[in-house]
């Protein structure tokens, strides 16, 4: 099949690489890029896993082709923690707070909240039960990821108000 290159805007970098016109987003981040830090799951857009920023939006990259990324803004879960490398508030939390059993929804559900966060950074339980319901989680039964987005939240307000 005819190989495509691409130019991707991927956590704040530009990036060069060449794709099968078929080839999934989800699986250029992994097997091209190497951001194994985005999952995949069922590969019908139905369980989060392989959710990533585009355009600052939460989207399922397995849903999506390679080649429709060209000119956006992509964000990846490594793209979430700090530019030195450490964990960002949010991924702090869901440390803290023990917001991760197996982990493989986790880069989905930090997505997720991500975004929440950017768009209501002051969200309720319901906003965060709304914001994460399309990321299927079978080990925590959600409660410790709302108390890591509660927590990020209250962090980032108490932060702000101290100037």
């Amino acid at each position: 099949m005819k190989q495509t290159e691409i130019t991707l805007n991927v956590n704040g970098r530009e990036v060069k690489t060449t794709v099968s016109p078929r080839m999934t987003l989800v699986d250029c981040l992994r097997d091209l890029l190497r951001l194994t830090g985005t999952h995949v799951g069922c590969e019908h857009g139905i369980c989060g896993a392989c959710s990533v920023l585009f355009d600052g939006e939460p989207i399922r990259s397995c849903l999506m082709f390679a080649v429709q990324a060209e000119g956006h803004e992509i964000r990846t879960v490594e793209g979430l923690a700090d530019e030195d490398g450490t964990l960002s508030d949010l991924q702090d939390s869901f440390w803290e707070c023990h917001a991760m059993q197996c982990g493989y929804c986790t880069p989905g559900m930090l997505v997720a909240s991500s975004a929440l966060l950017c768009e209501n950074p002051d969200p309720g339980e319901d906003d965060i039960r709304e914001a994460i319901s399309g990321n299927l989680c079978r080990c925590t039964g959600y409660q410790q990821i709302v108390e890591a987005v509660q927590l990020t939240a209250k962090r980032r307000k108490e932060v702000a108000s101290n100037g």
